[in-house]
């Protein structure tokens, strides 16, 4: 079930799958909010180690014993309700809650920001969180990955604001009693929840109509632009009549400059300078709704731009693990066709001194690749060498006749002169790309899957390092 319970008195809370990026984080602020939390998952991981030094007990592996003397159990949607521990709750009549529901009661605690949208949630939640700790204001946070300022992707410091990302994938955003919110863009995801892209849109009109506070939105997005406006919308983007437009962008040296003109209620036409690390378009935007909201929510611009200006990002998004023999390896979590675009081009568009660009790409989800896979035909225009390899489930069920191979074919369709291989086996797939790479390439691995530990399985390789 989901709800909101109060988490002002101290309670027994366990969290099931705790290991996962979302439970994790909101085991994170359980505990540091000074709960007696308990946790259980099927394997270690270094988010297990962290856990247990904040005093979160994990028991490897479930066992129905652990819910008993707990005031609430609470689990990601990906736990079955099978569970022998949510069962076991269930049978003992305690409190079970979706994490949406838990998520919810932590936002509860304090107002609410949260950054909504298909893509950039995470990099601009984590702006966020750094304009607002520049501000002083030292935000209660929730983010899908580690901000790497913080070391951490969550944190209960007590502050009056609390900064989320909320996920879309099953609704549960919907839930989430909300102070403000940005919404960054809509466009094609978890079809199997919303059935096309229209029920995508009219899921996040409905998010926006229940938040009373400032409403951030990305002008610049087709669908976006077609939603009512209230006096609570405030509008970013490259468009003229946006009201925080962002232009005049120039990047060198891996630095992006550009301007943003402000116009808010108590200025008109006020120009920003902004300097960042990160790179690409789609970055400059995320940054400007980051700013916007900050300004509604009474951060002063200043701070909010120095924010961003040492804004070390955020994990596995552009991030580069390291280089050897003349070539760069990154690691990206982009995993949808816009997403993928944006990389290339802010690869393909960078004044680094990289010569071909060559992208390895894992596709996710048996369900998304039956129905999207056409989707990323135009995805991979600016690379210069795409690897495909197998999909990696993430839970879902093998279907038959869907697999990577069916983005190769989209490629390959649109473009008949790119430079498409396909390699199905992940064991050895670091082997296969290493004889691809030549000095100068930057090496751009993509996926949200087990292609993150591709980099380092290659450096590994160009230095003779045999894994176990």
């Amino acid at each position: 079930m989901s709800g909101v319970i109060d988490l002002t008195a101290r309670m027994r809370l366990h969290v099931v799958g705790v290991g996962g990026p979302g439970m994790s984080a909101i085991a994170t602020c359980l505990a540091q909010m000074g709960h007696d939390v308990s946790g259980s998952d099927i394997k270690e991981s270094p988010v297990i180690d962290r856990l247990i030094e904040l005093g979160v007990r994990v028991n490897i592996g479930h066992d129905r014993l652990v819910v008993h003397g707990c005031d609430a159990v609470t689990s990601s949607t990906a736990i079955p309700r099978s569970n022998i521990e949510l069962v076991e709750a269930e049978k003992c009549g305690l409190l079970v809650l979706n994490r949406a529901g838990m998520l919810a009661s932590i936002c509860a605690m304090r107002p609410a920001i949260a950054v909504a949208g298909t893509h950039g949630k995470t990099t601009t939640t984590s702006l966020l969180v750094r304009i607002f700790a520049e501000a002083g204001l030292e935000p209660n946070f929730i983010v899908g990955g580690d901000v790497l300022d913080e070391g951490v992707g969550a944190r209960w410091t007590g502050s009056p604001w609390t900064i989320v990302e909320a996920d879309e994938s099953d609704g549960t955003h919907l839930e989430l009693p909300l102070a403000g919110s940005i919404l960054t863009n809509v466009d094609s995801d978890h079809l199997d929840q919303y059935g096309d892209l229209q029920g995508i849109a009219d899921g996040f009109q409905k998010y926006l109509q229940g938040i009373n506070g400032p409403v951030v939105v990305c002008v610049d997005d087709p669908i976006i632009a077609g939603f009512e406006k209230t006096s609570h919308t405030v509008t970013y983007g490259f468009a003229s009549h946006a009201d925080f437009r962002c232009h005049s962008v120039d990047a060198k040296n891996g630095e992006t400059t550009f301007s943003i003109t402000a116009s808010t209620a108590n200025s008109a036409n006020e120009e920003l300078s902004v300097r960042m690390s990160l790179r690409g378009h789609h970055n400059v935007l995320n940054v400007t709704a980051a700013i916007a909201m900050a300004m509604k929510c009474g951060v002063k611009p200043q701070a909010a731009i120095n924010a961003v200006a040492t804004f070390g990002g955020v994990g596995r998004r552009f991030e580069i693990i390291g280089s050897s023999d003349g070539v760069t390896f990154v690691d990206d979590y982009a995993h949808l066709p816009r997403e993928i675009s944006a990389v290339m081009s802010a690869a393909k568009t960078s004044d680094d001194s990289w010569g071909r660009v060559v992208a390895v790409f894992q596709p996710n989800r048996y369900n998304r690749m039956a129905v999207m896979s056409d989707e990323y035909a135009m995805a991979f225009v600016d690379a210069d060498v795409v690897v495909i390899t197998d999909i990696y489930a993430s839970g879902t069920q093998k279907i038959e006749g869907v697999t990577g191979h069916l983005v190769v074919d989209a490629v390959t369709r649109a473009q008949v002169n790119s430079q498409v291989h396909w390699h199905e086996e992940r064991t050895s797939l670091a082997q296969f790309v290493n004889r691809i790479l030549r000095p100068g390439d930057v090496c751009i691995s993509m996926g949200c899957g087990d292609i993150e530990s591709l980099p380092r399985e290659l450096l590994d390789v160009r230095s003779g390092v045999k894994r176990s």
